[in-house]
């Protein structure tokens, strides 16, 4: 489960986040690109826009449950 207390610096405000125990494969991108994306300085990756519509938020739960060291989080604030 994706830590809150460890999010990544880059992430907008809102329910979801990336944590910092992303290890870049890139997969959240790959399901939900409109929501998800590379911090070049770092590697890792971070939420550039939280959903607005309820495809929006299907995509990014994909996301999150395919995330495969579980850095995706959905209780943000």
């Amino acid at each position: 489960m994706a830590d809150k207390n460890a999010k990544s610096a880059k992430n907008v405000s809102g329910k979801y986040y990336v944590d910092t125990n992303c290890i870049s494969c890139g997969q959240c991108v790959d399901i939900a690109g409109d929501f998800f994306a590379e911090d070049s300085e770092t590697g890792g990756f971070y939420v550039k826009a939280q959903p607005g519509s309820d495809e929006g938020i299907v995509l990014c739960e994909n996301a999150l449950s395919n995330c495969p060291v579980d850095a995706i989080g959905n209780d943000g604030e």
